[in-house]
């Protein structure tokens, strides 16, 4: 799950402490500088390694078993994709009071993808389905199944509705939450009976590098899995518009109870986070507000 937050030892994690790791565990790579990376993640801490390496680390117990995961699997999928996923080039243990295991990968070259730095949002677009539609056509056979270490994303949205229905209760009288309400049960109505297929869990912005005006590669496969890939569709209402969402939505070929359960999941996340910052701080209030309306919309459309 991608954040900006900066500021070296968040999570009691910092640049000394990964030093240490690196000196006890990898100390060929003792002299290189560590420092922290420019958009960091919440689900884990994000150093750069000399010039060519990052270090990932767990914030939490909760988000640990992804490095296994990741290590597993990464190097499967990697020659099956369109664009890079990074490349696992150590893998670190518990030490120096750190109390998971870590890992380490090889740094890929861009920046998170920001309009500005797009040269065409539409051929943008293709090149995210395109790579879930690779993704979804690698062997899911022995894949993890969705769960905890996804956090969800790929088993049913049920999951989620408590959390769905608290949020709607308190924002009462400040979204239109009978509209709401009525995209959320359509959601819950539209059950996956696919076959099991791989899913990424958080294709957003911070997790898709930019490279001379295009999509260069994937990163953070924390929330990855294999199940329901309505999830990896979010993306349609938190960063596409107009002709660029059209065509990511031809181009992406899923089926119309696919789109009710991908508005599921993006009215989920933007309700809770309105709940949660709508008093606190207006301007990510106002952008998941956005995303919000603009599900309510895509229900009033197809749905």
């Amino acid at each position: 799950m991608a954040s900006t937050l900066s500021g070296d030892g968040r999570a009691g994690i910092d640049a000394a402490l990964v030093r240490r790791l690196i000196a006890a565990q990898f100390p060929q790579w003792s002299d290189l500088p560590v420092t922290p990376v420019e958009v960091d993640g919440w689900d884990n801490r994000t150093y750069r390694l000399g010039e060519d390496m990052t270090v990932r680390l767990p914030t939490a117990a909760g988000y640990a078993p992804a490095v296994a995961k990741e290590n597993r699997w990464l190097p499967v999928l990697a020659p099956r994709l369109p664009v890079p996923v990074p490349p696992i080039v150590a893998r670190g243990a518990p030490g120096e009071g750190y109390p998971f295991d870590w890992s380490i990968r090889r740094w890929l070259e861009g920046e998170v993808a920001r309009p500005e730095r797009i040269d065409d949002m539409r051929d943008f677009a293709v090149s995210v389905a395109e790579f879930i539609l690779a993704l979804q056509r690698v062997d899911a056979s022995d894949g993890p199944a969705a769960g905890a270490h996804s956090f969800y994303r790929g088993a049913p949205l049920a999951h989620y509705d408590d959390d769905t229905r608290r949020a709607l209760s308190a924002l009462a009288g400040r979204v239109d939450v009978d509209r709401a309400a009525a995209v959320w049960a359509a959601a819950l109505r539209a059950s996956w009976r696919g076959r099991p297929v791989w899913f990424h869990g958080d294709i957003a912005a911070n997790n898709l590098l930019i490279r001379d005006g295009g999509l260069a590669a994937v990163i953070d496969f924390g929330t990855s899995g294999v199940g329901d890939p309505a999830c990896d569709l979010v993306i349609s209402w938190t960063m596409l518009s107009g002709e660029s969402r059209d065509v990511f939505r031809r181009t992406v070929r899923q089926d119309e109870p696919t789109w009710a359960r991908a508005r599921g999941w993006a009215l989920w996340k933007a309700l809770i986070m309105l709940a949660q910052h709508i008093d606190t701080a207006p301007d990510e209030a106002a952008a998941h507000r956005h995303v919000l309306d603009q599900v309510l919309d895509d229900h009033d459309r197809f749905g």
